[in-house]
């Protein structure tokens, strides 16, 4: 019965190890939140329009052709990170990711170098 009980124990101390660790390596993993907008539409009050994220693909800016059919691209569109959005216009973000994602917390990497 007492090694019963001392094997629970020891399953459980595991267990909550392991979910620590998973809850740590997943927030060091996690993408900030992102819109595409038009970086030449921005407006004093509003911000930057938020458009079809298509347009921030990795590929070329511009027109393409599809078919035969000619199809417009946004031409300066980029992602922006941690943006308040709101009725299609994005505020308050910036356009580096490195800047909006949250490095604290431990297992997590910092941007320095590690020199000393």
């Amino acid at each position: 019965m007492a090694q019963t009980r001392r094997r629970l124990r020891s399953s459980t101390v595991v267990l909550g190890g392991m979910g620590v660790l998973a809850a740590a390596l997943s927030a060091c993993g996690s993408d900030p939140d992102r819109r595409c907008v038009d970086r030449d539409s921005y407006d004093y009050l509003n911000g930057y329009k938020v458009v079809a994220d298509k347009n921030c693909g990795t590929g070329s800016s511009g027109s393409s052709s599809v078919k035969g059919r000619k199809t417009s691209r946004v031409t300066d569109a980029d992602w922006y990170y941690d943006a308040d959005v709101s009725n299609g216009w994005a505020d308050s973000g910036t356009f580096s990711r490195d800047e909006a994602v949250d490095r604290g917390g431990f297992g997590c990497s910092g941007s320095g170098s590690g020199g000393g």
